[in-house]
């Protein structure tokens, strides 16, 4: 399992989680085709900087307007209907849209539970400058690339002092962020500056799936985002370290799914499904969308002969079973469905890596299978292929047939 490991001593904002992916080995061609697809008049500038005697990347975004200290634009504030709009018609991949459109969701949801209003009303400010909403898609297009099976975070610093913002001068962190926080260990070290914002905090809130040290991995690359200001105290810095789950924590990840000889695993999942007669496809297709991009393990839908003989679609839905209660809420909201059958079974799996290969037009993931410790199957991943064809002109199957043909001549074609 291929872990991201995010370490917040010093906080985490926007600008220093893109930092830390470009630093890490995401091309800046792709989060600067991410910022140009918003059509926002903005562009990043990119550089190397020092933080305490370490070498880190820097992302600054540069757009027109005013700005505070923080570097956020008050020149206009979006409304989160407006907001979607303009991710939605972005080109940028599915699953990095929908990871966006959550980041501002639960911004949206925290800035309305402080101010006592709906999440529609919500005016963003400081989050809806053009430079947060560039941070934020750059951040879902860069955590995509990435190709991680899992986020990590460790206690985040918050800092402490006071902030300046659309709602006057408020205490460290802004009530929006400690919204955003709830339930995430959080101390504060070191300077009364604000070290943790809001955009910050939403990226951890939708990316993370658990708090702790560093998880046991066989560290694959590392990458340093800088923030803005330099400390005495520590270095300025968010660390994003990337690898793979070693032995002792694939052990315990088998133990709690009941680890079977030849590197299989069988683990417990909830089945969730809904007929459906009289929802058109195109909505049903966006609401297998939206499940996948909420976490399902996988998505699918057969046609199905219903009563009165009208023809009609049965929808399937695999989900780990904390994760089944969020999943069904979600059938109801983007479906017709009235009810949601609910099943758990055991599922047999083989073991799953991630490697790298390179093409004529930059690098591919290929997901590998391993069964008795030999790889029993392995195959490009489908965005990766994708999004190259589509940036180099190229047919997605000539992609598909170099990255296929790499793999085995990268020489590791066992485990």
């Amino acid at each position: 399992m291929r872990i991201a490991y995010l370490d917040c001593f010093s906080g985490i904002s926007g600008d220093m989680f893109l930092g830390a992916l470009v630093d890490a080995g995401v091309r800046p061609k792709l989060l600067e085709a991410a910022v140009a697809a918003l059509d926002l008049g903005a562009r990043l500038e990119i550089s190397r900087v020092m933080r305490g005697g370490i070498a880190a990347t820097k992302v600054d975004v540069r757009a027109g307007g005013e700005k505070d200290w923080h570097g956020h634009s008050h020149s206009h504030a979006r409304g989160l209907t407006e907001i979607r709009g303009i991710i939605e018609k972005a080109a940028i991949a599915p699953g990095a849209k929908a990871t966006a459109i959550r980041m501002f969701e639960a911004l949206g949801a925290a800035e309305a539970a402080v101010h006592n209003t709906s999440i529609e009303r919500v005016h963003f400010h400081e989050v809806g400058a053009v430079d947060a909403m560039v941070d934020i898609v750059c951040a879902a297009v860069g955590a995509e690339a990435l190709g991680v099976d899992e986020w990590v975070c460790s206690a985040l610093n918050v800092g402490g002092g006071t902030v300046k913002c659309a709602h006057g001068t408020l205490p460290v962190p802004a009530p929006a962020t400690v919204k955003l926080l709830e339930g995430v260990p959080v101390f504060s070290l070191g300077p009364q500056v604000e070290l943790v914002t809001p955009t910050g905090a939403a990226i951890v809130k939708t990316l993370v799936g658990r708090f702790g040290a560093l998880p046991a991995m066989r560290m694959e690359k590392s990458g340093y985002g800088a923030g803005s200001r330099e400390f005495a105290e520590h270095p300025n810095l968010l660390r994003l370290t990337i690898g793979e789950a070693d032995s002792k924590s694939e052990a315990i990840t088998s133990a709690k799914a009941g680890a079977l000889p030849g590197g299989i695993a069988e683990e417990r999942i909830t089945v969730l499904e809904a007929n459906l007669d009289d929802l058109s496809p195109q909505v049903l297709a966006y609401a297998m969308e939206r499940l996948l991009s909420e976490g399902a393990l996988d998505v699918f839908s057969v046609p199905v002969q219903m009563k009165k003989n009208r023809p009609g679609a049965l929808l399937t839905v695999l989900a780990k079973p904390e994760d089944a209660e969020r999943l069904t809420k979600l059938i109801f909201a983007e479906t017709t469905t009235l009810g949601v059958r609910r099943r758990d079974e055991q599922r047999r799996v083989l073991e799953r890596r991630w490697e790298m290969v390179e093409t004529s037009w930059g690098p591919v993931r290929i997901k590998i299978a391993n069964m008795n410790g030999t790889v029993s199957n392995y195959a490009p991943e489908f965005e990766d292929c994708r999004k190259i064809a589509e940036e180099n002109r190229v047919p997605l199957k000539r992609v598909m047939e170099e990255a296929l043909r790499a793999y085995p001549a990268s020489g590791r074609g066992s485990a």
